[in-house]
């Protein structure tokens, strides 16, 4: 028994195989903002009351410098990801929509380009 329509089956179209792609990849970089959450919990503990030279210091560290990277990229586009489905669910407008998951896309890309940047300057020294 087919689920397809006999359109579909004429054009040899299914679904767009987006759907599955973007529920994993908001499932993978949940996981992942998880395990980085471990990171930064550590990271605020031990810089909680330091002055800005063992802040410098801390995000010397290689490991430290590549873990912090990694949360700011990975939560930025699973921030993208969550508000091209709200915009998708909840704006009807064809126009509006298209407007606002551009806006949305250079948002998120705004806001991880500010986060490593202040990181790489903070941790390359400056």
């Amino acid at each position: 028994m087919s689920f397809r329509t006999p359109l579909s089956n004429v054009k040899g179209l299914g679904t767009a195989n987006e759907g599955s792609e973007h529920f994993w990849r908001q499932r993978v970089t949940g996981f992942a903002n998880l395990l980085l959450s471990i990171f930064v919990i550590y990271a605020a503990y031990q810089l909680s009351g330091a002055s800005y030279s063992m802040v410098k210091a801390f995000f010397q560290n290689p490991l430290h410098l590549v873990l912090a990277a990694a949360f700011i990229i990975s939560t930025s586009y699973h921030m993208r990801l969550g508000m091209q489905v709200v915009i998708e669910d909840y704006v009807h407008n064809e126009g509006s929509k298209i407007l606002l998951l551009i806006l949305n896309s250079f948002f998120a890309g705004f806001i991880a380009l500010a986060g490593l940047f202040s990181l790489l300057k903070l941790g390359l020294g400056a």
